[in-house]
């Protein structure tokens, strides 16, 4: 799986994205990652909005690619 289409993938469909997307478990786990997002669209919006936000943007790739995300979002203020 490459990473930089992961992050391509949030960073297209969440306003003025900035994305970072990592294999915290190695090469071994390419299917257990980790992205640290960063978007003035998670102003005024919950935790739970905001990774709803980021699962959107990847689609299927949630179900077909990706077995576990690790995700941590901020507004560029918080980050």
């Amino acid at each position: 799986m490459d990473l930089a289409e992961i992050e391509s993938l949030i960073e297209s469909n969440i306003p003025d994205a900035t994305a970072t997307v990592t294999q915290p478990r190695g090469m071994d786990d390419e299917d257990h990652l980790a992205a640290t997002v960063v978007s003035p669209a998670f102003e005024g919006k919950s935790l739970l909005d905001q990774h709803e936000m980021v699962y959107d943007a990847l689609g299927d790739r949630m179900t077909d690619d990706i077995h576990a995300l690790e995700l941590k979002t901020y507004t560029p203020e918080e980050a």
